[in-house]
C-alpha cells in the first residue's frame, strides 16, 4: 500500500454549496490557482451540468490552472498542473457536461455519483438496489469511454448496507473506475464505524488492489477530520477536504487539519502529503475573504486564536519553551513575518514583489489599480500589512462582473437627528442616479438608499465586521449575506446545484475600506450584483425605470 496521501479539494465545488459562498468564475481561478500552489492533488472545480455558468468556470480553471503551458506563466518553479475533476449524476448528460467542461485539462477527471443507501434509493432515486447496480455499471463505463481517469461514488455510503456497497463497488471497478470515493454524505458515522467500513470495503471489494480508495466526510456531528484519519489509517489513500471546512449544512473535513494532523503525528500515521503547508494561512484567507466565510477565532490552524497564549502559565511555558504549549510551529503554517514593510513611499516596484510573495501576479493594468488603492489606504496608516493588501486585492479586482457601480455615498447620523445616507451608482445603462434614505442607523439608511436604486428583493441575513488588522487606523473588512428568492423578482430562475430545488438563493458579498461604513456599502453591492448576474439579470440589460430616473 503506498505511504502517499492524495489530497482532492472540493473547496470549488462543496465548499461553493455553502449558503452564500457563490464564486464568480475569475474567483474561481484565483483560487484554484492558489490551491495549485498550496500543491493539492486534485482539484474539483465544480459541477458543471449545475448550470451554464458552472460549466464556463470548470472549463476555465482547466484552461489556466490544468495545462501545463499555461501554469508556467503564472506559478512559481516547482508548481505543477494538479488533476482537475468535474463532478457528475450517474447520467449521461451530466457526464457529458462534465467531460465538456475537464477535457481541455492535461490530466482531467470525471467523477461520477449515485447513491445507495436504503433511504436514499428508497425515496429520492426510487431505484431497486439491482437498478443502482445496473446504473453505476453503465454510466462509469460511459464516463470511462471519454476520460481514461474516473472517480465513482456511492452516495450515503455511510448509512449503506456494506455487503451491497462491495457489490456496487466492484461493478465500477469492472466499468473502470480508478478511484472510489467513500462519503459520510450527512456526517452520521462515528470514527470507529468509517474506519471500519473502510477495512471491510478494502478486504471485500473484488479488484480494490489496483484502484485508490478515498475519503469524503461531511462535518455534522463535528467528527468530519477524525472520520477522515480513521480512513486514511484504514487504508485510504485519498482524502477529499475543503479550506477553512467549508461546505453543505455544517461543512466538510477541513484541509488544514488533516494536512497538519499527518505532518504534525508523521511517526503515528507515517504517511506523506504533497501539500506546501506554508501556504495554508494565504489559502485560508483567499478563500475566506472571496467566499464572505469568516473563520471562526478559535478554528484550528487557521483561527486567529490558534497560535495566541493568553493564561499566564501557557505565556510562561511559552517563554520557557515554545513546544511547551505548541504542537506545530506557526511558520510551518504560513504565519512568519512580512519581510517587506510597505508604507506611503513605497512604489510599484515593492508592491508588485510583496504581491508575487504573496501568490498574486498582476497585469500591468491591475497593478496600477491596486497602487492607487494601496497609496490612499497608505496615506491613513503607517504600515500597509499582508493582510491588508489580500483585502485590496480581492475588493479592487475580484468582485462579480458589475451590474450596479457604488461611486460615492455620504452619512450624517448621531444623537441628534435620523441617520441619513445618500448614495450615488452608477446602472447597467451608464447613468448615474442618486438617492437618499433615512434608517435606524447609518448602515440600514445605507443599505435603504441602495435598495431605492438596484430594486432586487432580498433579506439581510447575515452582517460581519472585523478589523483586518490591529490598530485604529486598521483595514476594516465586511461580509454580508443576503437571501433572495427568485420568485420575488422577474429574472431567469436557477437550480440549486445539488437539490434540484427553485426558491430561497444566498449569496455572501464582501467589501474592504479604512471607513467601516464605506466597507459595508461595498459589500451589501457586491453581494446584489451576485445575485443579480445569477438570477440572468445581466449589464447589458436596462435597470427598471425608477431606478434609471435621472437626479440633478
Amino acid at each position: 500500500m503506498s505511504n502517499y496521501v492524495r489530497i482532492f479539494d472540493t473547496t470549488l465545488r462543496d465548499g461553493e454549496q455553502s449558503p452564500g459562498a457563490t464564486l464568480t468564475s475569475s474567483e474561481k481561478v484565483e483560487i484554484a490557482r492558489q490551491l495549485a500552489r498550496l500543491g493539492v492533488d486534485i482539484i474539483e472545480a465544480g459541477f458543471p451540468a449545475a448550470s451554464p455558468d458552472d460549466l464556463a468556470g470548470v472549463r476555465l480553471v482547466a484552461e489556466e490552472v490544468g495545462r501545463e503551458e499555461n501554469v508556467r506563466k503564472w506559478a512559481p518553479e516547482g508548481v505543477r498542473p494538479p488533476i482537475i475533476c468535474g463532478l457528475a449524476r450517474a447520467s449521461a448528460a451530466d457526464i457529458d457536461r462534465a467531460w465538456e467542461a475537464v477535457r481541455t485539462a492535461d490530466r482531467p477527471r470525471i467523477h461520477t455519483f449515485l447513491a445507495t443507501s436504503e433511504i436514499h434509493m428508497k425515496h429520492k432515486l426510487r431505484l431497486d438496489p439491482e437498478e443502482v447496480v445496473e446504473r453505476t455499471r453503465e454510466m462509469v463505463a460511459y464516463a470511462r469511454s471519454l476520460c481514461a481517469d474516473v472517480e465513482f461514488s456511492p452516495e450515503d455510503a455511510g448509512r449503506s448496507n456494506p455487503d451491497f456497497l462491495y457489490v456496487v463497488l466492484a461493478e465500477a471497478i469492472k466499468a473502470g473506475a480508478t478511484t472510489l470515493n467513500i462519503p459520510d454524505t450527512v456526517g452520521y458515522t462515528l470514527p470507529d464505524e468509517f474506519g471500519g467500513l473502510i477495512a471491510g470495503i478494502i478486504r471485500n471489494t473484488p479488484g480494490i488492489a489496483g484502484v485508490t480508495v478515498s475519503v469524503h466526510c461531511h462535518d455534522d456531528l463535528g467528527l468530519a477530520t477524525a472520520n477522515t484519519l480513521a480512513g486514511i489509517a484504514a487504508g485510504a489513500r485519498q482524502a477529499e477536504v475543503t479550506l477553512n471546512g467549508i461546505g453543505e449544512r455544517a461543512g466538510n473535513t477541513s484541509l488544514e487539519e488533516v494536512v497538519m494532523a499527518l505532518h504534525t503525528r508523521r511517526p503515528i500515521f507515517k504517511l506523506d502529503c504533497g501539500v506546501r503547508t506554508e501556504q495554508i494561512t494565504s489559502s485560508s484567507r483567499m478563500v475566506s475573504q472571496y467566499t464572505g466565510i469568516v473563520v471562526q477565532p478559535n478554528k484550528a490552524i487557521v483561527g486567529a486564536n490558534a497560535f495566541a497564549h493568553e493564561a499566564g502559565i501557557h505565556q510562561d511555558g511559552m517563554l520557557k519553551h515554545n513546544l511547551t504549549y505548541e504542537i506545530m510551529q506557526p511558520e510551518t503554517v504560513g504565519l512568519s513575518q512580512s519581510r517587506l514593510v510597505l508604507g506611503k513611499h513605497s512604489g510599484r516596484a515593492a508592491l508588485r514583489a510583496r504581491l508575487l510573495e504573496m501568490g498574486y501576479e498582476l497585469t500591468d493594468e491591475n497593478l496600477g489599480e491596486v497602487f492607487n488603492r494601496f497609496k490612499r489606504v497608505a496615506d491613513k496608516k503607517k504600515n500597509v500589512t499582508e493582510a491588508d493588501l489580500q483585502a485590496l486585492v480581492k475588493d479592487e479586482l475580484y468582485q462579480p462582473r458589475e451590474i450596479f457601480h457604488l461611486e460615492d455615498m455620504q452619512v450624517v447620523c448621531g444623537t441628534l437627528g435620523m441617520p441619513t445616507a445618500t448614495v450615488r451608482m452608477r446602472g447597467p445603462d451608464g447613468a448615474s442616479v442618486v438617492r437618499a434614505a433615512m434608517g435606524t442607523g447609518p448602515v440600514d439608511a445605507c443599505y435603504k438608499a441602495i435598495d431605492e436604486i438596484m430594486l432586487l428583493p432580498n433579506k439581510l441575513l447575515e452582517y460581519n465586521l472585523h478589523a483586518v488588522t490591529e490598530g485604529i487606523d486598521a483595514l476594516g473588512e465586511v461580509s454580508v449575506r443576503i437571501q433572495v428568492d427568485a420568485r420575488d423578482v422577474s429574472a431567469p430562475q436557477r437550480l440549486s446545484a445539488q437539490h434540484e430545488q427553485l426558491g430561497h438563493r444566498i449569496f455572501g458579498g464582501h467589501g474592504a475600506s479604512t471607513d467601516t461604513i464605506v466597507a459595508g456599502a461595498r459589500a451589501y453591492v457586491n453581494a446584489i450584483n451576485k445575485a443579480m448576474a445569477a438570477l440572468g439579470m445581466h449589464s447589458d440589460q436596462q435597470a427598471p425605470d425608477a431606478a434609471r430616473t435621472p437626479t440633478a
